[in-house]
């Protein structure tokens, strides 16, 4: 292997692909509390994992390669089902229901301190002053925007916001822990088996929930929004987060969190009649050079370990 190869760098396909997924996930919370209106939070997160795993199952069909190598690897795969789709989900669409669009943006963008803290825990990433820098300036863009000031902590609220805190805490470690997992299997495979064990949890409990729904409730403006919430923020953001994963260090992926808010306020304008000023523009610049200070030039110790191997990247 040329000694050059090992500092190939990936490209701007898996940063193109994380701002598509925060295009997604950004979008989430205004449609997540439009469903949520009629449909149950723990049902609404069982059509999410039962959709999603249908969609997966179809689009690996042709791919021979499907069992994993050991039953050490199915506990692993199914360590980070709990983390980042049974507790994540749970958690972040019952805290969504109990507090507002605004505060899950505003608490979404803890998700890159939890994933940068349990990385250097590992040994997986390093501290730098740089990294630290720019996840700060990132989150000041972020919390610029969504103006704390709104956001609504008032009691009523203090159940939903401690569940979306809790949430940010397990994605994070889901982003952290399965990066060797998916470079070995390919994104795919790994997500499928991801959403196939979540079901085991998710289902039954949704299914339960979604009895006391009435038919008539359900109109077509809600049956879109499930679809929609289906096809975008899980089967969209899931796969190409776990694909850039595969080529991007863990802090990468976590700190485009920090775009989710710049995508769903843009929004505002149509759906809520708020007015685009220079709050978004500020708030644009500072997201941006943080996103920038972090993914230019980073590479974490895993991803140069991985590199060196001629199959990491094949698959």
């Amino acid at each position: 292997m040329p000694p050059h190869a090992a500092d190939k760098s990936p490209g701007v396909a898996p940063h193109a692909a994380l701002v598509a997924v925060q295009v997604f996930f950004g979008t989430w919370p205004v449609v997540g509390k439009i469903v949520l209106q009629v449909v149950p939070s723990t049902g609404l997160v069982a059509l999410r994992v039962a959709g999603a795993t249908a969609a997966f199952i179809l689009l690996r069909s042709k791919s021979k390669r499907f069992r994993l190598e050991s039953r050490a690897d199915y506990a692993r795969v199914a360590f980070y089902s709990l983390l980042g789709v049974v507790l994540n989900q749970l958690l972040y669409v019952k805290g969504l229901a109990l507090s507002t669009a605004i505060n899950a943006s505003l608490l979404g963008t803890l998700i890159p301190v939890f994933t940068l803290l349990i990385g250097i825990a590992m040994g997986r990433e390093d501290f730098s002053a740089r990294v630290a820098v720019g996840v700060v300036v990132a989150a000041l863009g972020a919390i610029y925007l969504v103006n704390p000031s709104a956001a609504d902590f008032s009691g009523g609220h203090t159940l939903g916001n401690l569940l979306l805190v809790s949430n940010t805490i397990f994605y994070g470690g889901y982003i952290a822990l399965s990066q060797d997992m998916i470079r070995r299997y390919g994104a795919l495979n790994v997500i499928t088996w991801v959403f196939l064990f979540a079901c085991v949890v998710t289902l039954p409990l949704g299914a339960y929930n979604l009895a006391s729904v009435p038919p008539a409730a359900v109109s077509w403006k809600i049956t879109l929004g499930v679809i929609y919430i289906i096809l975008f923020p899980t089967v969209g953001a899931y796969y190409l987060n776990a694909w850039a994963l595969g080529r991007v260090a863990p802090t990468v992926v976590a700190v485009y969190v920090y775009l989710q808010p710049l995508m769903a306020f843009a929004l505002a304008p149509a759906l809520l009649g708020e007015r685009l000023d220079s709050r978004v523009w500020v708030a644009s610049a500072l997201i941006f050079a943080g996103v920038g200070v972090v993914t230019i030039r980073r590479r974490s110790p895993v991803f140069e370990e991985v590199s060196e191997r001629p199959d990491a990247l094949s698959r």
